[in-house]
């Protein structure tokens, strides 16, 4: 069986931190499924014109084409129903209204955080498209969305229900981590892998569940080259 993840890579080809193909890249090893990986750059459209689609990431399994992060989770738990990663019903919704707080709230936060370093880690060559779209986005120049000391005060406002989920439990899903975790873990692995920042202290607990991420599934995640193994 074939299997393959086209998956964001930075200015090395090793260098891999989108936080949605981090997702995905988690919940395959959640699976125990085995895949290959293409990378892929922010200006190889063409790369992608088969998935009809323009971005990462996209799994290629077999004959079947899945496009969209949480598209690929759900995909995932029809396909191989053994060790959920999003379940259904309750299960499903609160794993949905999750993905909308981590990417509407948590991961524009994280962007304030490591901005420039996302400009740095990136291919040359990707650099105006990146710059580009994201002001667009954000209707500012990155050196004005740049703002670690004000993203970590954002943060330690919005990740105040996680700190007190993860007083009581080792993971977002309980005993052992799931969907809720691989959503928020994306976002984290993105700012670990191009950059020195950190949550800060207020976040401390988040920080300890993140070491501990890094650590399952046979250190997946632990491996994966940083920005600072290419300094």
């Amino acid at each position: 069986m074939t299997r393959t993840l086209y998956d964001l890579c930075g200015r090395d080809e090793r260098l891999r931190f989108s936080p949605y193909c981090w997702r995905v890249r988690m919940a395959l090893a959640h699976k125990g499924l085995d895949f290959d990986t293409v990378a892929w750059r922010f200006e190889d459209k063409q790369a992608l014109a088969f998935a009809d689609y323009d971005k990462v990431p996209v799994l290629c399994d077999n004959d079947q084409v899945i496009t969209d992060s949480f598209d690929i989770l759900r995909y995932l738990d029809n396909a191989y129903p053994n060790a959920p990663v999003l379940g259904e019903g309750m299960s499903f919704q609160r794993a949905l209204f999750f993905k909308y707080f981590v990417e509407r709230s948590v991961t524009p936060a994280l962007f304030r955080l490591v901005a420039m370093d996302l400009l740095a880690a990136i291919h040359p060559d990707d650099r105006a498209y990146f710059r580009k779209t994201r002001e667009a986005r954000f209707g500012a120049r990155l050196e004005e969305v740049h703002a670690p000391d004000e993203a970590r005060r954002q943060l330690a406002t919005l990740l105040a229900p996680v700190r007190d989920l993860l007083e009581a439990s080792p993971f977002l899903d309980g005993d052992a981590p799931a969907g809720a975790d691989y959503l928020l873990f994306g976002s984290l692995m993105w700012v670990h892998t191009v950059s020195l920042e950190t949550l800060g202290e207020a976040n401390a607990s988040v920080e300890a569940w993140f070491q501990r991420m890094l650590t399952v599934h046979g250190g997946v995640a632990g491996q994966a080259i940083t920005i600072r193994d290419l300094a």
